[in-house]
């Protein structure tokens, strides 16, 4: 007798952990009697051609603490081809058929889907059309609703901490400022929790537009106070924000990228450059970029993940689709994906005067 089977596959931009995820719901797909399938390159591998392998016991050995995913992820494709007015990805039929087809024609009992608020917008719209899917949050961000804390974020906040700790040092060698671009397209999350337990003086988030002269002025009076040096965090989604009521988001290009969005990037270095013409200080600026998704994930992170990994194997061999894992306080739970992608989890005030309390 064949054992029936469940898939799995990895969506959206690449983070610590995702391995660890693949390894826990693999293991547990074993211990309740199923086979597990892994999909290549994200939910290109669901469509023509179908792309996946077997996982067993000997491809997901000693993949705990890698970084990256052993399937592949990819943002791109037919899969993430238009967004609507509600910012929601829009799957054309025939490809929500094909994906219905492969489901049926491999024997799977269901589909776990790991990604972000994209891909878990995907996944939803999955359940909505009747394939079994179960999702795992993913995303550096923080910014998944219905869950405390996505993995990923842990592990992007510890690099860039480090980061900060380093450029502390140089700062202070040279009597700089040191501006520090991090990632965060429409949320703080990173910003704020790296620039708290890195000891920053200003952090700047999408969520609360601080203006360019409140920073400089922030700045003066450190430095009037003795201080001759100061490290300023600033999310990459920040819009550059002015007492004259105006405002200026930072792109890389005119282009869009695959979602509709445009490509942020840059508004540290514009930043720096306020910053020395209002203030007279020398400002530098480091963009810590893909640096973050990449590496060996925390040891929070391998345990957040791996608690994932079991819990959506557990939701398939339960037929509770259309649910995703989620952390509550200390306690795995699941919600449904509706819930996770119905809004984006923004900073609250609170976390932010926190860390304004540090400022100047």
């Amino acid at each position: 007798m064949i054992n029936q089977r469940i898939g799995i596959l990895t969506s959206g931009g690449d983070c610590p952990g995702l391995n660890a995820v693949i390894r826990g719901a693999a293991k547990t797909c074993w211990g309740l009697g199923y086979d597990c399938i892994g999909f290549l390159k994200g939910y290109e591998g669901l469509y023509d051609p179908v792309q996946y392998i077997t996982l067993t016991p000997q491809n997901t050995t000693g993949i705990l603490n890698q970084g990256g995913t052993i399937l592949g992820s990819t943002n791109k494709g037919r899969f993430a081809a238009t967004v609507g007015v509600s910012d929601r990805v829009e799957i054309k039929p025939e490809l929500l058929r094909g994906v219905s087809n492969t489901v049926e024609q491999l024997g799977l009992e269901g589909l776990i889907c790991i990604g972000g608020d994209g891909s878990l917008a995907i996944a939803q719209q999955f359940h909505e059309f009747g394939i079994p899917v179960v999702g795992v949050p993913k995303t550096i961000d923080n910014d998944l609703a219905a869950t405390d804390y996505t993995f990923g974020f842990d592990t992007a906040v510890s690099i860039a901490t480090e980061a900060i700790d380093r450029l502390h040092t140089t700062a202070e060698s040279h009597n700089r400022v040191m501006v520090v671009e991090v990632m965060g397209r429409h949320t703080g999350w990173i910003a704020v929790m790296s620039g708290i337990a890195g000891g920053a003086d200003v952090i700047l988030i999408p969520e609360q537009p601080m203006t360019v002269e409140a920073c400089c002025e922030e700045l003066r009076s450190r430095h009037g106070r003795g201080k001759d040096f100061s490290i300023v965090v600033v999310s990459e989604g920040y819009e550059l924000t002015y007492a004259s009521g105006e405002s200026q988001q930072v792109t890389q290009e005119a282009a869009l990228d695959q979602f509709g969005h445009v490509r942020l990037g840059g508004v540290g270095e514009v930043l720096a450059r306020e910053i020395e013409s209002r203030t007279g200080f020398e400002t530098r600026v480091t963009v810590l970029g893909h640096v973050q998704r990449g590496g060996t994930p925390t040891a929070r992170d391998r345990v957040l993940a791996t608690r994932y990994g079991l819990e959506a194997a557990d939701l398939v061999a339960e037929g509770r689709f259309g649910m995703m894992a989620a952390l509550h306080g200390d306690a795995i739970v699941a919600v449904p994906l509706a819930d996770a992608v119905a809004a984006l989890k923004t900073v609250p005030p609170e976390w932010y005067e926190v860390a304004r309390a540090f400022f100047g």
